[in-house]
């Protein structure tokens, strides 16, 4: 039996972090219109909260790959390759877009946060500016959403029909 190549520990937990988050944000973002309106003010926070958690992740995250995050050879070569790089940069890309945006987005509109008090908007009242952040911050999680969904299906492709070991390099083994 080969040894398998593997991140270290604390890559692995910062990428399960970053997806489970993801999920949770994107989650509780489909439900928060289910509630009434003084209702909303629990999922909204939550998903406030939970996104100022996921950018100290995702910051951690970086820092960590930029300076003690063990780096493994690309699994694949050639246009696959290229794709799986490709793939990489535009999740890292998306997932700030929809952070800043969320961040920008919550700027503007202020809210009230665990019913403890209203954070200040710069444009509270700017139905248009609002609608168009959100819009923005929608898109980008959404695209965040399916082109994670196609990463983790390419990583069952590898698992399940190409019987090679890339989605164990991001287990903890």
């Amino acid at each position: 039996m080969t040894d398998i190549l593997r991140y270290d520990r604390r890559t692995v937990l910062f990428h399960w972090l970053t997806a489970g988050l993801i999920v949770l944000m994107w989650g509780l973002a489909q439900i928060i219109d289910l509630f009434s309106r003084d209702m909303r003010v629990l999922p909204r926070s939550l998903h406030i909260v939970i996104g100022v958690v996921l950018l100290g992740v995702v910051i951690s995250r970086l820092i960590w790959r930029n300076t003690g995050g063990t780096r493994l050879p690309a699994a694949d070569t050639g246009l696959l390759g290229i794709a799986a790089k490709a793939v990489q940069l535009a999740l890292y890309g998306l997932v700030l877009a929809a952070l800043v945006l969320g961040v920008v987005l919550e700027a503007a509109r202020g809210d009230i946060i665990f019913w403890l008090g209203r954070l200040p908007g710069f444009a509270a009242g700017d139905r248009a500016l609002i609608g168009g952040i959100a819009g923005y911050h929608e898109l980008a999680a959404n695209l965040l959403l399916i082109l994670s969904a196609l990463h983790g299906g390419a990583a069952l492709v590898h698992r399940f029909v190409w019987k090679d070991s890339v989605l164990a390099r991001m287990t903890l083994g």
